[in-house]
């Protein structure tokens, strides 16, 4: 049951508007980790206090991701982008400001808060134009998190080296207000009444099959969301100071983030299409098994080659995850609290970043090194799968899903 908006020219055109957006719109979470060695060295931080800055900008996109969810819900998408985009330029010039840990991490709280834009809610807007080729419609969309940290920390290294992290951000601050407000207006077209009517009636017919009420899968899903993001954190926070502590440089963990994340890319196009086919629940399984194989590749293995393989490799096991549960949502749940709906289970997958990121440099100052932290990823990615699992095993047989 589809609407002629569904997969349309126009829809194919605004999800490239989308990507250009979120490209840019998401630069502010992957900033803090390239700046991450220099911010301690600057302060004179230890490990767990240098990850302070990266953890409160998780947490504001978490909110963000909640509330600007709900914001697209009542207004559209452009109204948000506008005022995410000014709120994010102001927090890049507040960091440069800032004389210390504390008052550098309240500025990245409001750093995640605007960037947050970037994800949960262009991923929730965007499901709305497709039917046919939702998955891989979302999957592209949420690529652009990880093409923005791929692109963004090689290109921003070398006035990172030059001019220092102050600099970086005083230049993203710019480019976020010249590309994401323009490119905002274009995206004023609101989705017809009638396409929601649609999409509504399938959402009921899913969320029977499966057993479990909209409010239940969407807590469900957010503990696994926790369970899957903070081993999905361990690499992806802690590479740069990881290859610092090894002795092969900022640039070397710069390069293994880019190509981790790149690797992302394409695991999340894969999917996309994979979950066109098989649905969200199953490609969350997928994408689960393949996250906790690569996290276990790190413990025996830290060469300069290896870890260079290592991290394509995790890019491309884990990159589906995280838009399988906007799917899953969409395909269970009501077409009209898509936003805030898709928010919370993206605000609970950040969370678990934020407290992975955290938690991994915690282990690292105890310990003295990052073996157990990537222990600890396995045993909460081991969490994620048993979640999973279980909605399988709760969906009734015999019934199939319906594209809402």
């Amino acid at each position: 049951m589809s609407h002629p908006i569904h997969d349309s020219r126009y829809s194919w055109l605004r999800l490239l508007i989308t990507l250009a957006i979120a490209t840019v719109a998401n630069v502010g979470m992957w900033a803090v980790i390239v700046v991450m060695p220099a911010v301690e060295a600057e302060f004179g931080a230890g490990r767990a206090e240098a990850s302070m800055p990266y953890t409160l900008a998780m947490i504001g996109f978490a909110l963000g991701n909640m509330w600007l969810g709900q914001l697209v819900d009542r207004l559209g998408v452009t109204s948000a982008l506008i005022g995410a985009a000014v709120l994010s330029a102001l927090s890049y010039v507040l960091a440069t400001l800032a004389p210390n840990i504390m008052l550098l991490s309240a500025a990245h709280l409001l750093l995640g808060l605007g960037t947050s834009i970037g994800f949960g809610p262009l991923i929730a807007d965007i499901s709305h134009w497709f039917v046919k080729r939702r998955g891989i419609a979302v999957a592209l969309v949420a690529s652009g998190n990880y093409l923005s940290g791929a692109i963004w920390p090689t290109m921003l290294s070398g006035i990172l080296a030059r001019d220092g992290w102050q600099q970086v951000y005083l230049t993203l601050a710019v480019l976020t207000l010249v590309v994401v407000i323009p490119l905002s207006l274009l995206l004023r077209r609101r989705v017809p009444v009638e396409a929601h009517s649609t999409a509504a009636a399938s959402a009921q017919i899913n969320a029977r099959s499966v057993g479990v009420s909209p409010r239940a899968l969407q807590y469900i899903l957010g503990l696994a969301g926790i369970g899957c993001c903070v081993a999905m954190s361990m690499p992806q926070v802690h590479i740069v100071s990881y290859c610092v502590g090894l002795g092969y440089g900022p640039a070397v963990g710069a390069e293994m983030l880019s190509l981790m994340l790149l690797g992302g890319v394409v695991s999340r196009i894969i999917s996309g299409l994979l979950a066109d086919r098989l649905g969200g629940v199953v490609t969350l399984l997928i994408g689960s098994l393949l996250q906790c194989i690569a996290l276990f590749l790190f413990l025996p293995y830290n060469g300069m080659v290896s870890l260079y393989a290592i991290s394509l490799l995790f890019g491309l096991a884990q990159g589906g995850i995280v838009p399988s549960y906007a799917l899953i949502v969409r395909e269970y749940m009501p077409p009209q609290e898509a936003g805030a709906r898709v928010g919370f289970v993206m605000m609970m997958t950040i969370l678990g970043m934020a407290l992975g990121g955290w938690m991994s440099g915690w282990i690292y100052d105890l310990t003295g090194n990052y073996q157990l932290a990537f222990v600890n990823g396995i045993l909460w990615n081991g969490l994620n799968i048993a979640i999973v699992l279980m909605l399988l095993r709760r969906s009734r047989p015999g019934r199939e899903r319906v594209m809402a």
